[in-house]
């Protein structure tokens, strides 16, 4: 017995010594699970969290994307309706001081708020949506349209600020429709050449004799800005610095420049800017007369602008002031179109004769019409218009007598070198003489013509614009004296040089300087913005005599591409592009509710 006893003794004994070990095992198999399982969870909540955060990035992406896609269908909008931009939703936040109507086809776009619509992105499947809030405050003063876009996915909202301008003239330093000297001007009567581009058949110059008094650019002509050409431009000796387009649809390689009849072609061309290059058409507008009705105050007109009648001289004044001669004017600002009433308002001057009037021979000095603009018309025809005078009634102080030596107001010059009076200075034209140091932002358009009699000079070129838009002709006044008493035997009238700080724009005739072919040599003529007309102007001229008028100076303005003067005109099919865009602060959350 005492055998077995010890071993089953010695057994129990290796079972216990045996279960501390397998103890220790099943916590390290433990162990290794745990760690196992963290590293499970682990990975899974990395990846987990990994799919949220690519999710969110793209989102936050698709929000911008969705933003930009907001601006691109508001400009797709303008392109439509060029008067699109008084729409909007007047109680949206970023419109405040806009004047915006409700349109009457619905945009979703329009939304503002938390129960405010979304417009969706085209090709989104629905998970894209943009809204925009439009600010036309400075539309009629700039000619810029401000949009903020917010763009929403899923749960991320981002937000840009676009400006709109529209494209125009003034995108331009120099353009022409006609590459021809005006008909007015030239006597040509040929009716293929009038109306009628070089590259679609209008005969070519022959030998030296140019059929169509074609114009060319020559020698010493520097252009430092962008230039477009409905037709083909022809050039000989002269440098481009910049940007050359054309309307001929063959304008690649050689087809560039306007030939003679021979194929033989100017030489010396320098086009910095790269060769001239195709662009389309651009069509210009028939009439200016939509900026008459911006003088009109039954017209939904905010702020309307001052209308004057008859000649008109305008010194504009260093202080802000401008000082402002018309005789014929009585009613400056009036009602209906034709007009049937009006009035009189301090800020355009007081009609009449006595001290500091219109009609005085000082005239009336009133503050420049700032962002703003006024308007030349000729005396009116219809017994109706508040303007009216019948052919045989006058302003105090004129007459039949003073009407045919000339407009009433100092022009012509003694013993002026003038065609016909009653054509360039008739006494009853809606004619406007400009010059002095603008200080302010303001544009000046006519009925008929409109000259520049001296410098134009802005006090500030980083605030001041001044745009001037003419019906007809607008001349770079160069009166020449012919005839008996003339100083020093005849000759120019003005000094030497002159500069223009301006926008300008001829819708019927030309931007040209008088007296281009006499007169003798007169120094450089600086554009500092924009030149735009139906026909060429012509600057410079050499003849029998020697060489007269101005060699060129051209530069353009740069804010133009982002501004433009107030209420300028723009061409018939109007387009819009974007000069800035900026990410902003995100306007509105995912549930649509304003971010304060």
């Amino acid at each position: 017995m005492g055998g077995a006893v010890r071993r089953a003794w010695l057994w129990r004994t290796e079972q216990l010594a045996q279960k501390p070990e397998r103890g220790a095992a099943l916590l390290v198999v433990i162990g290794i699970g745990l760690v196992l399982l963290t590293l499970v969870a682990t990975a899974m909540t990395f990846s987990v969290s990994g799919s949220l955060k690519a999710t969110g990035d793209q989102n936050w992406n698709g929000a911008m994307a969705a933003a930009y896609a907001g601006v691109d269908e508001y400009e797709s909008r303008l392109a439509n309706d060029n008067t699109y931009y008084r729409f909007g939703n007047p109680a949206a936040a970023f419109s405040s001081g806009s004047t915006l109507i409700a349109p009457i086809e619905a945009n979703p776009a329009f939304g503002a708020g938390a129960t405010g619509g979304w417009a969706s992105v085209a090709g989104g499947d629905g998970t894209a949506s943009f809204r925009y809030e439009v600010d036309n405050s400075a539309y009629s003063s700039s000619g810029v349209l401000r949009i903020r876009s917010t763009g929403r996915v899923g749960t991320k909202t981002r937000s840009v600020v676009a400006n709109l301008k529209q494209a125009g003239f003034i995108d331009f330093l120099y353009f022409t429709m006609y590459e021809i000297q005006d008909p007015a001007q030239s006597g040509v009567t040929n009716p293929s050449c009038a109306d009628t581009y070089a590259w679609a058949g209008r005969p070519a110059p022959s030998g030296g004799w140019s059929v169509c008094s074609d114009v060319a650019f020559g020698g010493g002509d520097v252009v430092n800005g962008p230039v477009h050409s409905n037709d083909t431009i022809r050039v000989c000796d002269a440098t481009f610095n910049g940007k050359v387009t054309t309307g001929n649809p063959g304008a690649v390689g050689a087809n560039y420049l306007r030939r003679n009849s021979a194929g033989s072609n100017c030489g010396g061309q320098v086009f910095n800017g790269g060769l001239p290059t195709n662009s389309p058409v651009i069509a210009m507008p028939a009439t200016n007369a939509s900026l008459r009705g911006e003088t009109r105050t039954d017209a939904g007109v905010a702020e309307p602008g001052c209308l004057y009648t008859g000649p008109t001289s305008i010194v504009l004044n260093s202080n802000g002031t401008m000082t402002i001669r018309s005789p014929w004017s009585r009613a400056t600002r009036v009602v209906g179109e034709p007009a049937t009433s009006g009035s009189m308002p301090a800020a355009c001057g007081m009609p009449g004769t006595g001290t500091g009037a219109l009609g005085s021979s000082g005239g009336a000095t009133v503050p420049v019409l700032d962002a703003n603009l006024l308007f030349v018309q000729s005396v009116p025809l219809l017994t109706a218009d508040p303007n009216f005078r019948s052919a045989t009634t006058w302003p105090t102080g004129q007459s039949a007598a003073t009407c045919a030596a000339g407009n009433g107001i100092g022009f012509p010059r003694s013993n002026e070198n003038v065609a016909s009076i009653a054509t360039s200075y008739g006494c009853r034209h809606g004619d406007a003489f400009i010059k002095g140091t603008l200080a302010g932002t303001m544009t000046v358009a006519t009925d008929n013509f409109l000259y520049v009699t001296g410098n134009i000079i802005y006090a500030d070129t980083a605030a001041d614009v001044l745009g001037l838009v003419a019906q007809n002709a607008l001349w770079i006044w160069n009166p020449v004296c012919t005839g008996w008493g003339c100083p020093g035997g005849g000759g120019a009238l003005l000094p030497d040089n002159r500069r223009i700080d301006a926008a300008m724009l001829s819708l019927d005739h030309t931007v040209q300087v008088q007296n281009n072919d006499r007169g003798g040599s007169q120094g450089v003529l600086t554009i500092n913005g924009s030149l735009a007309q139906k026909y060429r102007g012509i600057v410079r001229v050499t003849n029998s005599s020697g060489v007269n008028g101005y060699s060129k100076n051209y530069t353009y303005d740069p804010r133009f591409r982002y501004i433009a003067p107030p209420k300028y005109l723009s061409p018939v099919a109007a387009t819009y592009g974007v000069s800035l865009l900026v990410e902003v602060t995100t306007a509105f959350t995912a549930a649509g509710a304003l971010i304060p």
